[in-house]
């Protein structure tokens, strides 16, 4: 390009604006149409290390080859729209290293006396050191996320540990109950046999006596009270068991009484209480119904009670635990677990709920049963829970579920 036409495109001659070029934080450079320097400032030239000078009448191909296609796309652009173009990165490399550098720049016509676009005015700023610090954040922000889906996998696999824990202890409690009953009544059998026996020898002799006739009787009758009355209790601990079992098994959706539902968890976790030298009262109002999960709802309450049973009076001392179902509203219930035990102090309060937490970690606890507890309550069930708890007083726990569970709810 010849200095004549340089010369009908140069760069304004104004002090105030020449003085922006030389102090300005940031590249400034002005191009004609044809892309050509016809000012840059000292700033600018760290892209390509060619001097002020080397630049002006030069083309940006002829200094930097590699961003040349891109700033004549833009400069066309702007000449034919009229529009600036802004917020365009740049990356390359400055001389002499091989970091690459990223620089983001801003484009706007320069307009002549009649208003025809006579050259383009570039701004350019260095983000090198932004844009390493979003990609450190992008990495740690994945790094993190990576962590937390880790951490939450191993938390459901805990909670799901805890809940076949909770129904291992069940499946204990009820066996060892069970053997009761059934000892009893394997030992009233065999000496039924033996009285059997003898009498069926007596009568083979012909030496039957009415004596002998009343006496194997007595033992009949007695033997079969005994039988029938173990047996049967054998047979309602195994169906509350398997109530229970099915309940916390699954999360089917049923209309269920809750004071049936209570009353089947109680007797599972009679033996467990009867070992401890607790009471459980229960007062259950008698036909409420729920459309509801049985089996998340038996989850709570037994979380509750085994976490009463557990933490609620140490060194074996002897207790209560209340359990009332009543009804709350037209469409809610209140159920309510309280103990008269040790307590909590403010601390303890604030963590009851926390995963994870426990004061029994040596014994073996996980720290889930109340931090499941609020997940179901507040989840599926579609409710809110509340604790109270006085250092030497007891601890209450109050929730309040709606009749009918909302559809989405989740545990």
């Amino acid at each position: 390009m010849s200095s004549s036409v340089v010369r009908e495109v140069q760069f304004p001659k104004q002090p105030a604006l020449q003085l922006i070029y030389d102090t300005a934080p940031i590249g400034l450079a002005y191009l004609s149409p044809d892309c050509r320097y016809l000012q840059i400032n000292q700033r600018l030239t760290e892209i390509c290390g060619i001097s002020v000078e080397g630049h002006l009448g030069r083309t940006v191909r002829d200094c930097v080859p590699g961003l040349a296609s891109a700033v004549e796309d833009i400069v066309r652009s702007i000449m034919e729209s009229g529009e600036p173009v802004t917020g365009i990165e740049v990356y390359g490399q400055r001389p002499g290293h091989n970091d690459e550098r990223c620089w983001i720049t801003h484009w706007h016509p320069q307009r002549g006396p009649n208003g025809n676009i006579v050259g383009v005015n570039v701004a350019a700023e260095e983000i090198t050191d932004r844009k390493r610090h979003e990609r450190e954040l992008r990495s740690a922000r994945d790094t993190a996320e990576a962590a937390l889906r880790r951490l939450k996998e191993a938390q459901d696999s805990l909670v799901e540990a805890e809940k076949l824990a909770a129904l291992g202890r069940l499946v204990a409690g009820v066996s060892h109950e069970i053997n009761s009953p059934v000892g009893t009544s394997l030992t009233v059998a065999s000496v039924l046999e033996s009285k059997t026996a003898k009498f069926a020898a007596e009568v083979a002799r012909g030496g039957l006596k009415r004596s002998s006739l009343n006496e194997f009787l007595a033992v009949v009758k007695t033997a079969s009270t005994h039988l029938t009355g173990n047996l049967a209790r054998a047979a309602e601990l195994i169906q509350s068991f398997k109530q229970v079992a099915v309940d916390q098994g699954h999360l089917e959706r049923r209309t269920f009484d809750p004071s049936e539902l209570t009353q089947r968890l109680a007797a599972s976790l009679e033996p467990e209480l009867r070992k401890s030298g607790l009471t459980l009262n229960v007062e259950c109002l008698s036909g409420l119904t729920m459309n509801s999960y049985p089996g998340p709802c038996g989850q709570v309450l037994t979380n509750l009670l085994m976490n009463a049973i557990v933490h609620a009076f140490p060194d074996g001392k002897s207790g209560r635990i209340d359990l009332a179902i009543r009804a709350c509203g037209e469409g809610d219930i209140e159920i309510a677990v309280s103990d008269n035990g040790c307590g909590m102090s403010a601390d303890l309060r604030r963590q009851a709920f926390n995963p994870f937490f426990t004061t029994r970690r040596h014994e073996g606890n996980v720290g889930l049963g109340l931090h499941i507890v609020h997940n179901i309550v507040s989840g599926r069930l579609g409710g809110r829970i509340k604790l109270e708890s006085k250092p030497g007083v007891g601890t209450r726990i109050q929730m309040i579920v709606p009749r009918v569970a909302p559809e989405t709810g989740e545990a």
